[in-house]
């Protein structure tokens, strides 16, 4: 039931919107670092090249300013020490770009554990500019977890600074009322800002 709630809940923002058909990105070639200066402190996340198509597409909104003023939005708790924080563009038509192709975890190798960063999205080729920090291990979301078929979602990358940060974020007050749905109850009351996204560089290997 909560792995069940746990995808519907997930993907009722970017429903709200919908989505015109998935387009490919140039591939990332290498890691790169954002930093998310945000109400609650910095959250630092590194993409993965095993996801070029998005981590291209995250890095993409962080050099076009779309995050700059956007904000997490959602705090939900699963189980003591596992959920996840969401937040983006909010879908918001003049922020979002379109919509990119699914990079499933059985494609990459990667894995909704503590600290990935994944692309909410209401089904395969329908993510854009929203996305969420996994705390504690929820390989549930994995594809072919939930059921054989189920292609998860697209883990691209991981908080490599700032978990402190998203902890607080999942602990921060919620609304009683706001959210439809297995939402309600899970949507941050107020907003946390995202007051920018930055490339920063990378540590010298």
């Amino acid at each position: 039931m909560i792995r069940r709630a746990l995808l519907f809940g997930l993907i009722g923002v970017t429903l709200a919107f919908g989505a015109p058909p998935a387009f490919a990105q140039d591939p990332a070639v290498a890691p790169v670092r954002i930093a998310l200066e945000t109400g609650m402190g910095r959250i630092v996340i590194e993409t993965d090249p095993r996801a070029p198509i998005t981590s291209s597409n995250f890095v993409r909104y962080a050099d076009e300013r779309r995050f700059d003023d956007s904000a997490f939005y959602r705090g939900m708790t699963v189980a003591p020490g596992h959920g996840l924080v969401q937040g983006g563009t909010g879908g918001l038509p003049n922020r979002t770009r379109p919509p990119i192709a699914h990079e499933s975890t059985s494609q990459t190798g990667l894995s909704h554990v503590n600290g990935a960063v994944s692309m909410a999205a209401g089904a395969p080729g329908q993510a854009t500019g929203d996305f969420f920090v996994i705390v504690g291990d929820l390989s549930s979301l994995d594809a072919g977890k939930m059921a054989p078929d189920n292609p998860g979602f697209a883990v691209f990358g991981r908080v490599v600074e700032g978990m402190d940060v998203v902890l607080a974020i999942l602990d921060a007050p919620k609304s009683p009322t706001a959210g439809e749905g297995v939402m309600r109850g899970q949507m941050l009351d107020p907003r946390v800002p995202i007051v920018s996204a930055r490339r920063v560089e990378m540590p010298t290997p």
